[in-house]
């Protein structure tokens, strides 16, 4: 914005003075081309004038003389011819005398009046002595046209000048305008940017820039601390629940670990199945509280190699899929990075092969793939694909599979793909399912891809610590 309205002002400066400059230039070097003709008839009728006391009058030639080395002074040629053509006086240089000049003179003789031509560096001008019924010759002076030149390049160098310093004066102005305006904005972007990455504290300064600036500024820092009241009372609401819910289930499972000791039959049965409703709550307060950091959590985007995740996550399970008898493996493509928040593919991953590893059957596998692909809008993309070959999902489960408690087939508390769509979709990917080639649930995730120059590099950080919760 902040260019465009810099060239704005600029070419509007620029019209505005070759407007001005450029027809000032036409009228005054018109101006300095009359006056010079109109100069060097002056000085031809007045030597007519001194010719017309000698040649009519048979004065002295005295004046005639002196115009005549005045005339060679300034470096015009000069000549007085009687109405025989005959020169009488002359300078000393034959440029009045010489070349188409005597059929000048012939033709002022025979149409008695002053005429000028100009050809090529030099102006002549010839002027019929006495009166047009008597004239008795014919002055011829010759003017070089370098004076004129001279001016008239110096009219449009001054001209130049001022409108260069204009054109500069108008840079500066419209720099100046568009900083003015511009510079508010950018800072407010930026603000608006870090907002979303999650800084809630960030405020824009309201006292910069045009009036519709400053309140644009103060209504977004209204919004900001809004949001920030919003996000912190979500945040402590979630922490007092957390708290509050934690300690009497805690407190309520340990009474009935200590009552099942004391029982048998079937009343220890039923403390059983109390235990495990007990511990189902328990993973269903945990599993909330995760999807409710995930959503709260805005990330900011660091390079994240795939296939070194994929291989850190792959090792960390290892051990469960071995316990469980299940083969976990992975292929594709290396050295693929993506732009994802720190520990976000770490979070989806462990809740992907969690998930597959509780619903595939012993003796099954679990397989991690990965390819370049095409995200949103085209945009280049990496496609992770998470493979079992475990019981599936019908149709109307996959529909509402990503959204909270939506499986109703999930075997657990149906919160693990509700995290994981969150925090895909916060990253700017997205998330499908898809049935497995022979049977099983494929879950396909497009990340956006991080090409070569893009974003920010960085370490891997530590992975969020947020425990894997079973569709």
């Amino acid at each position: 914005m902040t260019r465009r309205i810099a060239l704005t002002v600029l070419a509007l400066v620029t019209v505005l003075l070759t407007l001005a400059v450029v027809p000032l230039g036409v009228l005054l070097t018109d101006r300095e081309q009359t006056s010079f003709r109109a100069s060097a008839q002056a000085d031809a009728q007045q030597l007519a004038a001194a010719a017309e006391e000698t040649l009519s009058d048979h004065r002295s030639d005295t004046s005639m003389l002196q115009l005549l080395a005045a005339a060679r002074v300034r470096g015009d040629c000069a000549a007085v011819y009687d109405s025989a053509s005959h020169p009488v006086a002359r300078t000393p240089c034959a440029d009045a005398t010489g070349g188409d000049v005597p059929a000048l003179v012939a033709a002022t003789l025979a149409h008695p009046q002053t005429s000028a031509r100009q050809v090529g560096e030099q102006l002549t001008v010839t002027t019929p002595v006495g009166d047009i019924q008597d004239v008795s010759g014919v002055t011829v002076l010759v003017r070089s046209a370098d004076p004129l030149h001279d001016r008239i390049w110096a009219v449009w160098g001054w001209l130049a000048l001022i409108g260069v310093g204009g054109l500069l004066a108008g840079t500066f102005v419209s720099v100046r305008l568009a900083r003015w305006v511009g510079s508010p904005l950018n800072t407010l972007d930026e603000a608006a940017q870090r907002l979303g990455e999650g800084a809630l504290e960030v405020r824009a300064p309201a006292g910069q820039g045009p009036q519709e600036v400053r309140r644009l500024a103060a209504t977004f820092n209204t919004m900001a601390g809004r949001t920030e009241a919003l996000v912190h009372g979500h945040r402590t609401v979630l922490a007092d629940v957390s708290h509050q819910l934690r300690t009497p289930l805690a407190a309520l499972r340990l009474r009935l670990d200590l009552l099942a000791g004391d029982v048998d039959g079937d009343t220890a049965q039923e403390l059983a199945g109390a235990q495990e409703e007990i511990a189902r709550l328990s993973r269903l307060v945990d599993g909330l509280l995760a999807v409710a950091r995930a959503e709260g959590a805005v990330p900011r985007p660091v390079a994240v190699r795939v296939d070194q995740v994929v291989a850190e996550r792959l090792a960390a399970w290892e051990p469960v899929a071995g316990e469980r008898r299940v083969a976990l493996s992975a292929r594709g493509e290396k050295e693929l990075t993506v732009l994802l928040g720190a520990g976000d593919l770490e979070q989806v991953l462990d809740n992907l092969v969690a998930n597959a590893l509780d619903a595939v059957p012993e003796g099954g596998s679990v397989r991690i793939e990965v390819a370049t692909g095409s995200g949103l809008a085209g945009q280049a993309a990496v496609e992770l694909r998470v493979v079992d070959d475990g019981p599936g999902m019908s149709a109307q489960a996959r529909e509402s599979a990503f959204r909270r408690f939506g499986n109703p087939e999930a075997g657990g508390t149906g919160l693990g793909l509700a995290i994981v769509h969150r925090l895909v979709t916060a990253n700017g990917g997205a998330a499908r399912l898809e049935d497995s080639a022979g049977g099983g649930l494929t879950v396909v995730l497009d990340l956006p891809r991080r090409l070569r120059g893009q974003g920010r590099s960085g370490s891997q950080q530590p992975p969020t610590g947020e425990p894997p919760i079973a569709r």
